[in-house]
């Protein structure tokens, strides 16, 4: 019998991956989507025939109970959020109310109209924060440091504590940072593979950064996505750390990506206060021994192949870019 699974944040890059997953097992997907004047489709467009859209918000409870009851999911997969760091400075109560109380009214959605769904909720390792103990795991306690991590808390314990009080199959993944070409352009790692990719192509001149001696646990989506699967088809329910449990600074990945391309970074790269946050997340490394050994979970692509792959991806949209302009 055909799975079906309702994605909230299908357009994003994990939903995309996470759909063309899904489908290559043969599930019937949909697609929770939020009305925009103009559909924001790049990352599916080469599935979205395949994938059935219901119209929804996270904030608006009675679209997703219809969705949910459309739908009649045998997965949920709560993906949509406010999800970038720097954006929850300047819109916290926004970022509190969609990726806090929107993770609330998806759950009290599946309670209330397939209660025996199992429900995936997309935890951040931004939650760990001013981190207390190195790798963080599933047992490291929380110190958010953005009003995103905050939220993501939030989103993390209302999925616990709907587990605990309704006996519903719901968990969450505490995804370290994972990137790919479909990343947005805003996130430090495209930002970058996309600035080395522009400079190399005389199409700017230089790149603007903040902190560079953070220090991240950087993945690929594609692989994490199969993570998230993996943990609905579990007996029971339970959180996991997603990581690659190595860690690297900004430096490097700046290094890499202009490196790849035949350029020095120093030569390019500006440091500029504006873009340092209000409170600096320093380190992330997560521990991801209980995903592994549990899931039978595997990474695939390194960090190097992740960042080098990214810049060929912006090459390849910016080179077409010139030749159409050039015509």
């Amino acid at each position: 019998m055909t799975k079906s699974a309702l994605i909230t944040g299908i357009t994003g890059q994990d939903g995309s991956y996470l759909a063309e997953l899904l489908l290559s097992k043969d599930y019937k997907v949909y697609g929770l989507r939020r009305r925009t004047s103009v559909p924001i489709l790049e990352n599916i467009e080469h599935i979205k025939d395949e994938i059935e859209f219901l119209d929804g918000d996270l904030l608006d409870a009675g679209s997703l109970i219809n969705a949910v009851r459309i739908s009649k999911p045998d997965e949920v997969y709560n993906l949509a959020a406010q999800s970038f760091v720097g954006t929850s400075w300047d819109q916290p109560v926004t970022t509190g109310m969609v990726t806090g109380i929107g993770t609330t009214n998806m759950l009290e959605a599946v309670r209330m109209a397939k209660p025996d769904a199992k429900f995936y909720q997309a935890s951040s390792s931004e939650m760990f924060g001013k981190v207390v103990e190195t790798p963080q795991k599933e047992t490291t306690p929380f110190y958010p440091r953005s009003p995103y991590g905050v939220a993501k808390v939030y989103g993390h314990w209302i999925t616990v504590n709907y587990r605990e009080s309704f006996d519903m199959f719901a968990c969450s993944g505490i995804l370290f940072n994972h990137e790919s070409p479909r990343r947005g352009v805003e996130f430090v790692t495209r930002k970058v593979t996309d600035a080395a990719a522009r400079i190399k192509l005389g199409l700017q001149k230089e790149l603007r950064m903040g902190n560079l001696d953070a220090k991240r646990d950087w993945g690929f989506a594609g692989d994490y996505v199969k993570a998230m699967h993996l943990m609905l088809q579990q007996d029971t329910p339970d959180d996991y750390v997603i990581s690659t449990g190595e860690m690297h600074t900004v430096e490097e990945l700046v290094e890499i990506a202009f490196g790849h391309v035949g350029l020095k970074w120093r030569d390019y790269v500006v440091v500029d206060p504006k873009f340092v946050r209000p409170a600096e997340v320093d380190l992330l490394l997560g521990d991801c021994t209980k995903a592994k050994t549990k899931l039978g979970w595997e990474l695939e692509v390194g960090f190097e192949q992740l960042v080098t792959m990214m810049v060929e991806s912006d090459l390849k949209k910016l080179g077409k870019g010139q030749e159409i302009s050039s015509r």
